[in-house]
């Protein structure tokens, strides 16, 4: 069976396609939005993306070898993520679907980056940290569905990283070198500041720390460097207490650490130390996959086909707040 997966969420426009037999990834090509200067303008990445639609798709059919009429089906993400992006990526999977003859199979963003990162590194059962620029949740598979454990009460790690670095100058770009820039500056701090550390029961704030930080930075008595390692070490730690926390009420043995702050070193070293100390196996899904992706989406659509799960073209909605635990997973 082969799917052609489109993911187009936020700032990237992916697509693959992908198989239910090794080499699962028959090809994965993207084109990423990057602003000239602020954050990711919906309605602007909706333009590059109709732009750079018809090449990425073009690309990703011939590095596969197979030709469109040949593939078993056409996933999509419909949700969560910017409701513009979205829009493009369901429209052309519409027009796929129906041209083609294809069933058509309605993908959630957040599942999707679970799948992918189970198929690449072969977890079964995992507590899962999904940390990005649009979602930060601590969830674990649970009477068929995934359940939310805890998650951030307001902005996200991702977004509250970009929106920081952003304010203290130094982005964009966000990433430079595989390296996110509040990473790069903390690399020359020393000292630790006194800064809000926010968790609630199994749920995390950053709005506070956020705010807290920027006043430092204003107020100009301590330097940038140590203001982003403080940043850095109350922001993670938080999202390394509640991942604690959600392990001994679930009993899991290993954790999955997902999305593209999981690109981070440092964030991996906090939760290897925490693996190390509670016996558990610590996977985490390499870069290239951890950022949104159309091999995630297509991978998905796989599982999804093959239990029943299509949808009419006409009824494939975006759905902009898609919460990961109203999908039901029929697979696990």
């Amino acid at each position: 069976m082969k799917v052609l997966g489109i993911e187009s969420t936020a700032h990237t426009f992916g697509v693959a396609v992908v198989q239910d037999q090794e080499p699962y990834i028959l090809s994965d090509e993207r084109a990423e939005y990057v602003p000239e200067k602020g954050g990711i303008h919906p309605r602007e990445a909706s333009l590059y993306f109709m732009k750079v639609a018809p090449k990425v798709i073009h690309k990703s059919l011939k590095a596969s070898g197979v030709n469109a009429s040949n593939v078993d089906g056409i996933a999509v993400a419909l949700g969560p993520g910017l409701g513009p992006c979205l829009r493009v990526g369901a429209t052309i999977a519409r027009a796929l679907a129906v041209y083609l003859g294809k069933p058509l199979i309605p993908v959630n963003h957040a599942v999707a980056h679970i799948e992918v990162g189970r198929l690449i590194t072969g977890v079964k059962d995992p507590l899962i940290i999904y940390l990005s620029g649009g979602n930060t949740m601590i969830a674990a598979y649970s009477g068929g569905r995934y359940r939310v454990l805890g998650e951030t009460l307001d902005i996200a790690l991702g977004n509250f990283m970009d929106v920081f670095v952003r304010e203290v100058g130094l982005a964009p770009p966000y990433v430079v070198g595989g390296v996110h820039q509040l990473d790069r500056c903390a690399e020359e701090g020393k000292v630790l500041l006194k800064l809000p550390y926010v968790v609630k029961g199994q749920d995390v704030s950053f709005s506070g720390l956020l705010t807290a930080s920027l006043r430092l930075y204003r107020q100009g008595r301590y330097s940038l460097e140590d203001i982003c390692y403080s940043v850095r070490e109350v922001a993670y730690s938080a999202v390394v207490e509640v991942a604690e926390r959600a392990l001994a009420h679930t009993g899991k043995t290993e954790m999955l650490l997902i999305g593209g702050v999981a690109a981070s070193k440092y964030l991996r070293e906090k939760f290897e130390a925490l693996s190390r100390q509670r016996g558990v196996r610590l996977a985490v899904v390499p870069p290239k996959y951890s950022v949104d992706n159309g091999v995630m989406i297509a991978w998905t659509g796989i599982l999804m086909f093959k239990h029943g799960v299509t949808i009419k073209p006409e009824h494939a909605y975006v759905k902009q707040r898609w919460r990961l635990d109203q999908v039901d997973i029929p697979w696990l």
